[in-house]
């Protein structure tokens, strides 16, 4: 298993959101200006599957969705050095998801690495094309775009 290059404390310096709606554990890798890989560590605890589904619980496409754009969000925030808790005026929001793919569930006990490359950044608006694979077997593919607002 890889070391974090930023753990959840850190993350949280990044991102405004908190249990249960992060969905990023960890930093694996961070390549400025093109990508970062983040994980998702999947466990039977998430609140989502008491009813997504208590026979077969599987990870609800829109929040592997998520995790990927939460990932995406650390990259464009630590790029500009904003963080969270100094400056609560700056928010990240979702603009557009294209090509969204799933290839696979992802169950409980899975470790979903979520890899986002920056396709282009103009001003506010941010387009990523992002993968989330399960053991080197590809779950889910998008590409995403996220303005970030100052007021």
């Amino acid at each position: 298993m890889q070391t974090a290059l930023m753990d959840i404390n850190q993350i949280m310096r990044f991102l405004p959101h908190r249990y249960p709606f992060l969905l990023v554990d960890k930093i694996l890798e961070i390549t400025p200006g093109k990508s970062i890989v983040g994980c998702k560590n999947v466990t039977i605890n998430e609140p989502f599957f008491g009813g997504h589904f208590p026979s077969f619980p599987v990870m609800p496409g829109v929040l592997i969705i998520e995790a990927m754009a939460q990932t995406a969000g650390i990259f464009a925030m630590e790029a500009l050095d904003v963080k969270v808790a100094e400056d609560p005026d700056t928010k990240m929001f979702f603009m557009s998801i294209d090509k969204a793919r799933f290839r696979k569930p992802v169950i409980p006990g899975d470790t979903m690495i979520m890899t986002m490359k920056l396709i282009n950044q103009r001003r506010n608006i941010w387009k990523f094309a992002g993968r989330a694979e399960v053991e080197g077997t590809l779950v889910c593919e998008a590409e995403m775009m996220a303005s970030i607002s100052t007021n």
